[in-house]
């Protein structure tokens, strides 16, 4: 089960008042894992965690104590800032770290880097039980009943160990979509807003969906590479029904949004419907990352590129699709299968281990890298990220269902 992570909106598309209100929920979720959890906790923050705060509040009637000034922060330049605070704050932080806990047990299954030493996987096995308990006395707290979250991540190593080829791909998935269903549909409880239970529980559903796609669409290459499980491989899933499936879920979380009624939903809309689906074609090589090329190469519907001096690329964006996405694979090269002239095909980086990315993780933060650069190495993945608050001049604003 993946830790989520694929909402990272650009400041630009934001807008400073959108822009100020999801830093608000993102330094809210960081203060609530360290007031409730101790400084370690924080480690734990993550962009989409922050999704069930900003649903919350986007459903309550607006209200003083839904806000609060907080004490300079290195993230923030030593700035004071306004940030989120109460239920959703908390539930949100209850979440990260019943998912949390759930990846670090992975990783001590999978025997990751130096968790295969045991004294290391010990210590590991200990702070995920700390987090998991933690988590659900938070959850607890709120109303909110964790065992749907580790029940959704025990059942997902005996689904995996079933996925064969032609296996459906939802059936894999579903897992994440039942745990995030839950989160986003509690968000309804503790807003008072009971009746939105039932459409927000469907957002959330493909949500996860297409949390758990996405980081299968990314980490496909690497996982041959390195032969780690994968459900897109597992399952015979092809890139472009992959990609079919995930259109389906956008147009899903969509439609089930229209139906919740929120009180001031902008913000909400904006990440669960416009970078949702940019999260999306970032996965599929289908979008060019922000301010790499000028608006005219961009469709206003969707973000596919425009032709461009070489023509249009091939269907599904993917210039090498016909070599399974990888431009080094063989088939008529100079240098025959593999690579060119006998160069053989560079490998993805390798994941860090847990307390490296640890360390990374804190590297980033205190040099401000994780907000202000414009490019950053993932402290886990090693993918290739973007900080939330970069300085974007090219951004585009492609919004054709709304004014927002």
């Amino acid at each position: 089960m993946p830790l989520f992570g694929i909402v990272r909106p650009c400041s630009h598309r934001l807008g400073e008042g959108l822009r100020t209100q999801w830093m608000a929920h993102l330094c809210g979720l960081c203060l609530a894992l360290r007031g409730d959890h101790g400084q370690f906790a924080r480690v734990v923050t993550n962009y989409d965690g922050l999704l069930v705060s900003v649903l919350t509040e986007a459903q309550a009637e607006r209200a003083t104590e839904w806000r609060r000034t907080a004490g300079p922060c290195p993230l923030r330049g030593m700035r004071t800032a306004s940030v989120a605070q109460g239920e959703g704050a908390r539930l949100a932080a209850a979440v990260s770290l019943v998912l949390a806990s759930a990846k670090v047990r992975d990783h001590v299954a999978d025997g990751d880097g130096l968790l295969a030493r045991r004294p290391v996987a010990l210590a590991a096995r200990r702070v995920a039980t700390s987090w998991g308990r933690a988590g659900a006395r938070t959850g607890s707290d709120v109303g909110f009943d964790t065992s749907v979250l580790v029940d959704a991540v025990d059942r997902q190593p005996g689904i995996e160990a079933l996925a064969e080829p032609g296996t459906p791909l939802p059936a894999v998935t579903e897992p994440t979509e039942t745990a995030t269903a839950a989160a986003f549909a509690h968000t309804a409880v503790l807003a008072g807003r009971p009746a939105n239970a039932a459409p927000l529980a469907e957002a959330g559903r493909l949500f996860g969906r297409l949390a758990h796609l996405l980081d299968a669409v990314e980490d496909q290459v690497a996982d041959a590479a390195s032969g780690a499980w994968n459900p897109l491989t597992a399952t015979g899933t092809s890139l472009a029904e992959a990609r079919r499936l995930a259109d389906d879920a956008l147009h899903g979380v969509r439609l089930a949004l229209s139906e919740v009624d929120f009180v001031d939903g902008r913000l909400a809309h904006l990440l669960l419907v416009h970078e949702l689906r940019r999260s999306v074609d970032r996965a599929f090589g289908t979008v060019p990352v922000c301010a790499t090329l000028p608006h005219s190469r961009l469709r206003s519907s969707g973000g596919t590129p425009m032709p461009g001096p070489y023509g249009q690329p091939p269907q599904g964006g993917n210039p090498y699709a016909g070599n399974g996405g990888n431009p080094f694979a063989g088939g008529g090269g100079a240098g025959g299968p593999g690579g060119f002239g006998g160069v053989p095909a560079p490998q993805p980086p390798r994941r860090r281990g847990f307390w490296a990315g640890c360390g990374m993780f804190w590297l980033l933060c205190c040099t401000c890298r994780l907000c202000c650069a414009k490019e950053y190495e993932g402290p886990w993945s090693r993918k290739k990220r973007e900080g939330c608050c970069r300085d974007c001049d090219d951004c585009c604003d492609a919004c054709d269902c709304c004014d927002c």
